[in-house]
């Protein structure tokens, strides 16, 4: 029985795949790199621009994100300090640059006041981001937007507002550790239709305690009612530390059943299914701005968690979930000088076989592998490459789509567990070996 045989023989939510490796792989730099360094052979004009704001009004039972929860006002206006020392270090570094995207995340952005939004926009203009120009998305919650925030978000060019619904029934948030009140989730859609942003995102999670498709598709519904130009469906995936995480519980109940009705109901609606977890309306407008090819173009990340990418060296601070190791890095963070910020301490070094492997595994879970622009960009063949591919094949998972190899259907729903079999050797050891703290 080969390893992927094994694999599909049990649960397919194996692990999200949105970046390749993921931040378990990361490992101290000894000795640090220069910020020049690690960006001198890099073409810098059509840049991803990331700002992380670790802070939310409450921790979510499933969230293993980078995040402290009810940050007081001066923890809040240090951070904001130390990341403009950032962001003043990294534009010497870099250098004339040009920005193809712009996203605000977190933890919660909307947490900080309209000022500090402002403090936001002003330090990407600075870095050469023309946010009214490009697209910008900025992550929101129902507990934190209020009209004069949302007014200054699309008054600096934001035109995609992302909002965490996971669900419209309270009960069933409620077993996430969520105390979300469904009229105050129905209030913030309403207000966010009234300062029309072109795209708004809504986030729901399949496979919670006590949901059933007949809740599913009512969330589903209640969420159609505000026409979102965007859905995400994440399935509930429960990690260490995390207060789902110290639950002896299995959850993966009803999870392929839940995404298999979600995705037939929103294909009935003119949805069309992007990836296993993206669905866009007919109605969402083209993206619009310069072309940005995440496999190809660089990103720069500025605050605590968030991750830049050359092509050959990924970074970010260090990474936590506890409550008191993650308050620990802002902390530091926050300490920082602005020439600190000049060297690179935490990461992964790409070589060759991982470059191409993270090309293909990008390619494939998005629109598909060229084997013509995989063969133009590494100067090799991509089944050559990588023969396990062949596999997916013989499984019906992928087919040949003219000269691209695409997943099918079923291998679309299996996103979660294809992304980590496709992994390197090496970046299974270092994320097996990786301490949750």
């Amino acid at each position: 029985m080969t390893r992927l045989e094994q694999m599909l023989g049990e649960s397919p939510y194996v692990a999200y795949l949105y970046g390749y490796p993921h931040k378990t792989a990361y490992r101290p730099f000894t000795p640090a790199l220069s910020l020049e360094s690690v960006w001198a052979e890099e073409r810098r004009d059509a840049l991803f621009l990331y700002f992380h704001v670790p802070f939310c009004e409450m921790r979510c039972g499933f969230c293993n994100l980078f995040t402290a929860a009810g940050p007081k006002q001066d923890v809040v206006d240090g951070y904001l300090a130390a990341l403009e020392r950032e962001a003043r270090r990294v534009k010497d570094a870099l250098g004339p640059a040009g920005f193809a995207r712009m996203a605000v995340g977190g933890g919660t952005p909307t947490l900080l006041d309209v000022a500090g939004l402002h403090r936001v926009f002003d330090l990407a203009a600075l870095l050469g981001a023309d946010a009214p120009a490009i697209p910008v998305s900025v992550e929101v919650s129902p507990e934190t937007v209020d009209v004069e925030k949302l007014r200054a978000l699309r008054a600096r060019g934001t035109d995609r507002v992302s909002m965490g619904i996971q669900s419209f029934i309270e009960a069933e948030v409620a077993s996430v550790k969520r105390p979300q009140q469904t009229a105050q989730v129905l209030a913030a859609l309403d207000l966010i239709r009234s300062v029309d942003f072109p795209t708004l995102n809504l986030d729901l999670i399949y496979g919670m305690e006590g949901q059933t498709v007949e809740s599913f598709l009512y969330s589903l519904r209640e969420a159609l009612r505000f026409r979102p130009e965007e859905l995400y469906l994440y399935p509930l995936y429960v990690r260490p530390l995390t207060f789902l995480g110290k639950k002896a519980r299995a959850w993966d109940d009803l999870r392929l059943s839940l995404y298999r009705a979600g995705r037939d109901f929103l294909r009935a609606e003119g949805y069309t299914q992007v990836s296993m977890r993206m669905f866009r309306a007919s109605h969402a407008p083209d993206a619009g701005g310069p072309v940005y090819r995440c496999q190809e173009d660089g990103m720069v990340g500025l605050g605590c968690g968030a991750r830049s990418y050359t092509g050959q060296v990924h970074y970010s601070s260090e990474y936590a979930v506890g409550s008191r190791e993650v308050r620990s890095i802002i902390s530091a963070y926050s300490a920082r000088t602005t020439e600190s910020f000049g060297e690179v301490g935490y990461g992964f070094r790409l070589d060759g076989d991982e470059r191409r492997r993270r090309y293909m595994l990008l390619s494939l879970l998005a629109d598909g592998v060229d084997p013509v622009a995989y063969r133009e960009r590494f100067c090799s063949e991509v089944l050559e490459d990588f023969p396990e591919l062949v596999e997916l094949e013989a499984h019906g998972l992928a087919r040949r789509d003219g000269a691209a190899l695409r997943l099918t259907e079923a291998g679309v729903e299996r996103s979660d567990l294809i992304g980590p079999w496709l992994h390197s050797e090496r970046v299974h050891a270092l994320s097996r070996e990786y301490s949750w703290r």
